[in-house]
């Protein structure tokens, strides 16, 4: 008996010719056609442009429903229209000292089962603050007790955005039938997570204590994935730290086991993860990696990198580009982000 060598298939495909591959523009010196090209294909293929036409009227609509004054912060919670009929439920937090308006840190969170609590330190349990703050996961409140204000919000298929019926079935989340249902309407979850990103950011602006002309995006594994994308196909975003997600796919999609939500239609016939964050340059941009870290692992992140460097060197921006592994594995690293975010924010002035 013979069995499907899925090997064997992923490294014949894998060494086909990348259409947008970074060497073309490195070759050229072309690089804001190369990216403008590539990040419309990439709007194209997970569905953003699709969701954009169709939500281009519909009205900025934000419903806060409690105000709380935490120990040196207010947190209001509030719901967010993204779609007709849909909204997100975001955190606000601002800091109660300081002048503002302050620059922002949007946190998309990770596979965690409550979603955006744990970054904002609203634990139910003590193991899960245990979980939580061993892991660095609480990036919300870590940035606003540094200063700056942040929005910490639900993407789609966790806590109140995932179903009912996974919760009750005990899941943690609902990402293999919202990516299911996404797939038939010609989108991604990517794409619409990325979407409700950018309502939340048309939403800071309406915002007097908020500075968006200075904008974060940070969060850890599937929130890695969230705030790349992002700055990638949203160039309000000025600096960009995805946390225990930057690889490259052959090393880790395509390797193992990860959830549904990953996964693009024709991705890797546009580009690899370091074609991505090329469109992030030559905006600020950190990874943060575990050296230990099983299912993005640390030789394929420093694989990656390498084509990372060559891009921002050759777009004169070598300064703005750096990576971090911490000690162990997949988790959240704060140590190398605040400071980072702090000398970026300072040049960018």
């Amino acid at each position: 008996m013979r069995f499907f060598s899925a090997n064997q298939y992923v490294d014949r495909h894998y060494m086909g010719e990348r259409e947008f591959h970074y060497r073309k523009a490195l070759e050229d010196g072309n690089w804001s056609d190369w990216q403008q090209r590539f990040r419309q294909r990439l709007r194209e293929i997970t569905g953003l442009e699709q969701l954009a036409k169709e939500t281009e009227e519909l009205p900025l609509e934000a419903e806060i429903v409690q105000t709380v004054q935490m120990d040196g912060y207010t947190r209001e919670k509030g719901y967010l229209q993204t779609e007709p009929g849909l909204s997100i439920p975001f955190y606000l937090l601002l800091p109660s000292g300081g002048e503002g308006p302050y620059p922002l840190v949007l946190t998309p969170h990770g596979h965690s089962r409550r979603g955006k609590e744990i970054y904002v330190g609203n634990y139910e349990t003590e193991q899960e603050r245990s979980e939580g703050v061993g892991g660095d996961r609480d990036i919300a409140l870590q940035a606003v007790k540094e200063g700056f204000a942040a929005i910490a919000m639900d993407v789609r298929g966790f806590w109140e955005m995932g179903r009912e019926e996974e919760y009750a079935q005990g899941k943690g989340s609902s990402c293999d039938p919202l990516q299911k249902r996404a797939l038939m309407f010609g989108r991604t979850l990517i794409g619409e997570r990325v979407h409700d990103m950018g309502r939340v950011i048309d939403y800071a602006s309406t915002r007097p204590e908020i500075d968006s002309s200075r904008i974060v995006i940070t969060g850890n594994s599937g929130g890695g994935t969230v705030s790349l994308f992002t700055a990638a196909l949203d160039e309000r975003i000025d600096i960009c730290i995805p946390g225990s997600y930057f690889c490259t796919y052959r090393a880790s999609l395509l390797a193992m086991h990860h959830c549904d939500c990953n996964f693009i239609p024709g991705l890797l016939q546009q580009g690899e993860m370091y074609d991505i964050v090329g469109l992030v340059a030559p905006r600020p941009f950190l990874a943060v990696n575990g050296e230990k870290d099983e299912i993005y692992p640390s030789f394929g992140a420093r694989e990656a990198y390498e084509h990372v460097e060559r891009i921002y060197a050759a777009m004169g921006a070598a300064d703005r580009c750096a990576i971090h592994f911490g000690d162990g594995g997949h988790r959240y690293y704060k140590e190398p982000v605040w400071p980072f975010v702090k000398q970026q924010l300072e040049r960018l002035k």
